[in-house]
């Protein structure tokens, strides 16, 4: 007994997905609250700041905020920021 087709299935999954994609991009990507800042990588961020990459791995460890994305850090310079300002 079938409920429904493989192909209505099929085309029921690509209108929502296109359905999704057009809100997606009608909004600019925007999700709420999520923060659009670029993020930087270690290099960068060691970089902007003046310091070396072992400074920055030791602050990492004291508390400054990151985010790891599979095996890559990437830090928001607003967070940053913020958490030298506090920690001063």
């Amino acid at each position: 007994m079938e409920i429904i087709s493989n192909e209505a299935l099929s085309r029921c999954i690509r209108d929502a997905v296109r359905a999704e994609l057009q809100e997606h991009f009608k909004t600019g990507g925007s999700t709420g609250n999520v923060s659009r800042e670029r993020l930087l990588s270690k290099q960068e961020l060691a970089a902007e700041l003046g310091v070396s990459l072992v400074t920055l791995t030791e602050w990492m460890k004291k508390g400054l905020p990151f985010f790891r994305l599979h095996k890559r850090v990437y830090f928001r310079m607003s967070e940053v920021l913020e958490t030298m300002q506090q920690k001063i």
